[in-house]
């Protein structure tokens, strides 16, 4: 059975000049060189084989970039986009996530939402919520303190402790006392500024 007739490749001289670029360019890549050089063989010389022989490449490398040239042109020899993973999480999916984190209470007993909390209040995957997250610049593990003394006499007292760690007198003893490190102190002196984008939550250093 005889071989399909070839549609001629004729070449414009704007895509002449273009494509006589692209192969010789030193800034070009190696496959837009290779893929240049087959069309403008194929416009010369005509067969796939021919082109084959002569460049030493494949008849079906040849016979793909001159299809693609004849369908889309100087645009059909660049990388088309391959096609991803559908997408599996929704609009809607993602805004239950962000309004959660931003306005639910996390379940009785967690200081904060965690991937694994969300994800079982959601049904969605750990990582799942990671991602988006991220993409929000959500950081709900993250707490910054500040504290505003209000005591005319905080920069002396400032001095003298930190006098004793730089500057101890001789063969002294220094003890430093402190709340119980096990307590959890949740009522603050202050409201607590809940986690926003990028930001993440903010509470008064000193608690009653």
């Amino acid at each position: 059975m005889p071989s399909p007739k070839l549609v001629p490749l004729v070449l414009s001289d704007e895509e002449q000049r273009t494509l006589e670029g692209w192969a010789r360019r030193r800034a070009s890549s190696q496959a837009l060189a290779m893929r240049s050089r087959i069309v403008l063989t194929c416009a010369d010389s005509g067969t796939i084989t021919v082109v084959a022989s002569r460049l030493g490449v494949s008849r079906d490398m040849v016979s793909k970039w001159r299809s693609r040239f004849l369908a889309d042109r100087l645009e059909g020899l660049t990388d088309q986009p391959r096609p991803g993973r559908p997408r599996t999480i929704s609009d809607d999916q993602v805004e239950q996530v962000v309004t959660a984190t931003l306005e639910q209470a996390p379940p009785k007993g967690d200081t904060h939402w965690s991937t694994r909390s969300m994800a079982n209040a959601t049904g969605m995957s750990q990582s799942a919520i990671s991602r988006i997250w991220r993409a929000f610049g959500l950081k709900p593990h993250l707490v910054q303190t500040w504290k505003l003394s209000k005591d005319p006499q905080f920069v002396d007292k400032v001095r003298d402790i930190v006098g004793l760690y730089l500057d101890p007198p001789a063969k002294a003893v220094v003890l430093c006392v402190d709340e119980k490190s096990q307590m959890q102190a949740l009522d603050r002196t202050a409201p607590i500024l809940p986690v926003m984008p990028t930001t993440p939550a903010k509470m008064s250093h000193g608690y009653v």
